[in-house]
């Protein structure tokens, strides 16, 4: 799983199905069996490629995407508050500085 910006799950999808195509084939070849790679990719606002869901949707697993989305938004909410935090600290701390170099 990966959780780029919205703009970029494309090239994610594409860095992954790449990175584990070698398994794929070893998979394949070791238990006779059809390897799919199916790279689950949310973006960090929570978008997700139709396609994913139609693949998974078709196999036997019972994967919830409400809860993997819910996992992504709330990391990002996660991080968006600390960014917020960092910077309302460093306007704090200007703005301290400012008053006391004021004449």
């Amino acid at each position: 799983m990966s959780v780029p910006t919205d703009q970029n799950i494309a090239a994610k999808e594409f860095d992954k199905l790449s990175k584990y195509k070698d398994l794929e084939i070893e998979i394949s070849r070791m238990w006779n069996l059809k390897a799919i790679t199916v790279p689950v990719i949310i973006g960090a606002l929570g978008m997700l490629k139709k396609a994913v869901k139609i693949t998974l949707t078709r196999s036997q697993d019972n994967h919830s995407f409400r809860e993997s989305k819910k996992i992504v938004l709330t990391s990002t909410a996660q991080v968006i508050r600390k960014a917020l935090s960092v910077l309302v600290l460093l306007f704090e701390w200007c703005f301290c500085f400012s008053d006391l170099c004021s004449p």
